[in-house]
């Protein structure tokens, strides 16, 4: 059944689409917009997306009130930007003591202040703001919105404790989010959005996602999350579905059967979920013809015959040349879920073996596809590999700032801190505790960590090391494994950062935002790798060589504006789970 044409004649008036970065939420959302157009709507579309490309999609500016689409009549869209509010955010918590406090205690403040959360409730106060304005939403047939508000969040606006003050006195120091009472006159408007998100009549939750584990995996969380409290009318949406193949084409098959393996593999919630699937396309979802084009199923761009610009870019073993004079260092591999960031992990690791260095390797991956590296061969014991559980580090900690911090705390400020302990923060501190351990434990090797902490939270341990007995919010003890693992990371003789991306626009954006954020903590990434390119490929299915060309812009800003060094690895037809198929990306 075709999404536009059949499945939004019957849709409720708010729709909030939701999904992990880069699986086309925008793209879908707008493509939405423009069939509910077509039908005689009228249609305001916002975004609170941080790495918005609404503009991109329309081909123009668009500010942060509702304006008309050029050329579309009754389309109108707003680009609320949460990072701008977030700062404004900040200020009205931080402005009041600056000429109070000292400026280390100021710094922390906004440190604190700075995380994904507090984008997040800065981007929900924006939207609330609008949906409360009549003078925004009247006389709109449907609003919809690029980017819906975690469970997380929502669950934290209903706590009562959320608006006593509470915030302003805990001393566990995991959260993003920062004093919600400097909100209190919001608490109503709030509570009211909160009310219409729940309405089955008024609102549908799109859970966007593509057919690869990490991407399907967070559509069933955040699909939990949301029916927790209260939104149950949910609906799966399948972007990016290659519907055919060219069979004599090695990279087109490989490409169909893993999609369709995981489509029969999806979890069980999902299966069960009102579904639709949205073609694979060949050009990029930017313009008005394009966008009506994908909505109507055509695919009439073939590039097959049509020869890519050459791109003079080195593979991973260019990485590992780069660190062949040295006998031992921390290796992290950075980047947003579904890039690819444990493989390439994984592939540094048994180059460096293969090199003849002894190498640990870490993970948090969830999947545990490293155990096939030691069952299937280890090379005279100089590679060891250990797998960090997510779930069990942040139970540990949240354990242990429960009870340092919970004393004296009545049930709504215990439910609140427990809740509080779910956020971002939380688990990039649990991670990076276990981290350091790791580290701290490995003498003279090499260790190659997969996932590594942000920018933020290394600041955030910095502060409460450098300032623990001054402010009022701190992280609490910082084991001394952490402590001397700050200033190497810090070290670019000791410390190699790589982010890892899709050529895409936004995997790019993010691993840019990214690398800005290490480098306030000091810490410069010193290399790139674009994974996945389907433009170093020899395919002819004139869908993914299509995909081919579109990658050009994004591998040319990573490479001249992005990267200090640059590697591309392209699309395998294999999956590189082992050794012996890990080895076959080191070229």
């Amino acid at each position: 059944m075709n999404w536009f044409h059949e499945e939004t004649k019957e849709m409720t008036r708010h729709l909030f689409f939701t999904g992990k970065g880069g699986v086309g939420k925008t793209s879908t959302a707008c493509a939405t917009a423009i069939s509910l157009v077509d039908q005689g709507k009228k249609v305001l579309i916002v975004s609170t997306d941080p790495a918005s490309n609404l503009q991109d999609v329309f081909e123009m500016e668009i500010p942060n009130h509702p304006i008309p689409i050029t050329n579309v009549p009754n389309l109108y869209a707003a680009n609320l930007d949460p990072e701008q509010a977030a700062a404004a955010y900040r200020e009205k918590a931080v402005g009041p003591y600056r000429d109070k406090l000292p400026a280390s205690v100021i710094s922390d403040m906004e440190e604190q202040l700075s995380g994904a959360c507090t984008v997040e409730i800065a981007a929900f106060d924006e939207f609330t703001n609008l949906l409360s304005n009549p003078e925004h939403v009247e006389g709109f047939d449907h609003i919809l919105f690029d980017t819906a508000p975690t469970g997380h969040t929502l669950r934290l606006l209903q706590l009562p404790t959320a608006w006593s003050g509470f915030l302003s006195k805990s001393t566990h120091g995991a959260s993003c989010l920062g004093p919600l009472s400097g909100l209190s006159e919001k608490k109503e408007a709030y509570a009211k959005t909160v009310e219409v998100l729940s309405d089955d009549n008024e609102t549908t939750l799109i859970l966007v996602t593509r057919l690869d584990m990490s991407s399907l995996t967070e559509a069933e969380r955040a699909s939990q999350e949301l029916r927790a409290i209260g939104i149950q009318n949910q609906q799966l949406l399948i972007n990016g579905v290659l519907q055919d193949h060219v069979q004599e084409d090695e990279i087109s098959s490989a490409f169909y059967e893993r999609q369709q393996k995981e489509l029969a593999n999806m979890p069980n919630e999902l299966k069960t979920m009102k579904r639709a699937q949205l073609p694979l396309v060949s050009y990029s979802l930017t313009g008005m013809d394009h966008l009506r084009k994908w909505a109507s199923g055509v695919d009439e761009e073939d590039k097959v015959n049509e020869e890519l610009d050459n791109i003079n870019i080195p593979g991973l073993g260019s990485l590992l040349d780069d660190l062949k004079e040295k006998d031992h260092g921390v290796i992290f591999t950075m980047g947003k879920g579904g890039v690819g960031k444990t493989t390439m992990a994984s592939a540094i690791a048994v180059g460096l073996a293969e090199q003849g260095h002894t190498v640990h390797l870490t993970t948090t991956d969830p999947a545990a596809h490293l155990s096939h590296v030691i069952k299937e061969e280890e090379i005279d014991g100089r590679l060891t590999v250990s797998r960090i559980d997510p779930k069990d580090e942040v139970a540990a900690y949240r354990k242990e700032v429960l009870q340092e911090a919970a004393e004296g705390l009545d049930a709504n400020g215990l439910a609140y801190l427990e809740e509080d302990l779910n956020s971002p923060c939380t688990e990039e501190i649990a991670f990076f505790r276990a981290f350091a351990r790791v580290v701290d434990q490995a003498k003279g090797e090499f260790v190659v960590v997969d996932t590594a902490p942000t920018g933020h939270t290394l600041l955030l341990l910095d502060a409460a090391k450098s300032y623990h007995k001054e402010i009022a919010r701190s992280t609490g003890d910082v084991p001394e494994s952490v402590k001397k693992l700050l200033p190497r990371l810090r070290d670019p003789e000791e410390t190699t950062v790589v982010l890892v991306t899709l050529a895409e626009a936004t995997p790019v954006l993010e691993a840019t935002r990214l690398q800005e954020d290490l480098k306030r903590a000091e810490v410069s990434p010193q290399w790139w790798i674009i994974n996945q390119s389907f433009a170093t490929t020899p395919t002819r299915d004139p869908i993914l060589r299509g995909r081919g060309h579109a990658e050009i812009p994004w591998i040319d800003r990573v490479k001249n504006e992005l990267a200090q060094n640059c590697a591309i690895v392209p699309w395998q037809t294999k999956e590189t789970v082992g050794y012996k198929n890990l080895k076959t990306l080191l070229s």
